[in-house]
């Protein structure tokens, strides 16, 4: 260890301009980490906020705006169901939930205007960890959004219909170019009589 009493001046000089230099370097060392790490943060969550935008902005052939389904990755579940091909999960925006637990359609009344359901699609898949069969999602492939809007709708029984179709590996979505806003109609028309809704609330 240096003894600062014993050197000359310009020793001691040395001795401070190099634990400078270090203590300036160290500094600049964890200040640029820092910044590095601070930069990935914020251009991951652009890059994040840019892909909701973009999916967001889309509409369907006949202009249901997948914005009006805003959140519904949040939503509250209603029900399940599976073909031998896709796994669905039904969820709904607080009104038409709030409409659910009133007794609708089960009392007779009409989902109010405002009420959105979802279906979400993926392809199913054997769990290769749970200790017994069953199948599991996979691959997401689709929203299926329906919204209520008897004046938009008038023709359908006041509800409009789109698809918005997922591509894994690009990480997008894109409207159905051939779906319109009656396009689950003719399958919906079977349930008229429950306003059109296949799934009730499951009870839970």
């Amino acid at each position: 260890m240096v003894d600062l009493t014993k050197e000359s001046s310009p020793q001691v000089q040395k001795v401070h301009k190099r634990r400078t230099r270090r203590a300036v370097t160290q500094i600049a060392a964890v200040t640029i980490a820092a910044a590095t790490s601070m930069l990935a943060i914020v251009g991951a969550a652009l890059n994040a906020q840019g892909r909701e935008d973009e999916k967001y902005s889309l509409r369907s052939p006949d202009g249901i705006a997948f914005s009006d389904f805003r959140g519904y990755e949040d939503w509250a579940v209603v029900s399940s169901a599976r073909t031998d091909e896709v796994l669905k999960v039904i969820v709904a925006n607080p009104t038409m939930i709030k409409a659910f637990k009133a007794g609708i359609p089960g009392n007779g009344k009409a989902f109010p205007d405002g009420s959105r359901i979802v279906k979400l699609q993926w392809k199913p898949k054997k769990s290769t960890e749970a200790p017994f069969v069953v199948d599991v999602p996979d691959v997401f492939t689709q929203a299926f959004v329906i919204e209520k809007d008897s004046k938009r709708f008038p023709k359908t029984g006041g509800w409009g219909y789109a698809v918005f179709n997922y591509d894994a590996p690009s990480d997008k979505f894109a409207p159905d170019p051939k779906s319109l806003s009656d396009c689950g109609q003719s399958c919906h028309v079977a349930v008229k009589a429950k306003d059109y809704i296949f799934h009730p609330y499951q009870k839970r």
